[in-house]
């Protein structure tokens, strides 16, 4: 199991769109997922249309109160389990933030799911803040994707993220994270900003940023409001193309590892 980071600790980027909708996509090539909510707002879980019982989210886990497998539930989309969040993680950081091992502790537990191969993939949700909860998911992670939105402040937050993952790395809290991908969202080809963002972002990282861009849509921005994923609120259209590309060339660079031939 391949754990994953959708990060950036700036908000409205399009970070939960993509947990959600890359997760979606990738269940639908196959692929057996698990989607973490780590964050105390919530949106991923009403993003997919879940109205959780009390008490399922990460927080009794975190705390040592039950196991990540007793707080899994189906999606009612096949190949996709999931963990939703409630307000209560947000008491998590205090929590955490007394304990020694609080940067650690999300790792173990995940680590704990490994051996029993039930998911080729577990994607976490992440808060847009540099706290407890955040941090402790870059230290979970085995790999970050980042969602950056087409706009100059966007940069100044990639290398802020960026930063922080060379941190963590520095702790020895994780040596072996590494910035997978930095997925450009938001974009509108109309504009010379998103291009020249994105020309920014591929001249510095040219080995992580996805070929695939993610389009700022209409539809994109009102299928959480719905409880849906893009695939099932537009399915024929440019976001659900758009996606369903980003699985495509995620799974694609991660082919070798998973002993297949690369596209």
């Amino acid at each position: 199991m391949k754990v994953v980071a959708i990060a950036n600790q700036k908000g409205g980027v399009g970070k939960t769109t993509t947990a959600i909708n890359l997760s979606a996509a990738l269940a639908l090539r196959g692929q057996r997922v698990l989607l973490l909510d780590l964050d105390p707002q919530a949106n991923c879980t009403s993003g997919l249309g879940i109205e959780a019982p009390e008490g399922c989210s990460m927080y009794p886990v975190l705390i040592g109160e039950t196991t990540v497998a007793h707080q899994i539930l189906p999606s009612g989309r096949a190949n996709l389990s999931f963990v939703p969040s409630e307000m209560d993680l947000a008491g998590v950081e205090i929590e955490l933030a007394r304990s020694d091992d609080h940067l650690t502790r999300l790792r173990g537990i995940l680590q704990a799911l490994k051996p029993n191969d039930l998911f080729d993939y577990c994607v976490l949700d992440t808060p847009p803040s540099l706290g407890v909860l955040m941090t402790s998911a870059l230290a979970a992670a085995d790999e970050i994707l980042i969602p950056l939105q087409c706009e100059w402040f966007g940069l100044e937050g990639l290398a802020k993220i960026v930063h922080i993952i060379d941190q963590i790395r520095a702790s020895n809290a994780n040596v072996d994270i590494r910035l997978e991908g930095i997925v450009m969202t938001m974009y509108d080809g109309r504009t010379l900003l998103s291009r020249q963002v994105v020309e920014e972002v591929t001249q510095f990282f040219p080995a992580q940023i996805y070929r695939t861009i993610i389009p700022r849509t209409i539809r994109i921005g009102e299928s959480p409001s719905h409880g849906k994923t893009i695939f099932e609120h537009d399915p024929s259209g440019i976001g659900s193309h758009a996606y369903r590309a980003l699985a495509e060339e995620f799974l694609a660079r991660h082919a070798p590892e998973r002993g297949l031939a690369p596209a």
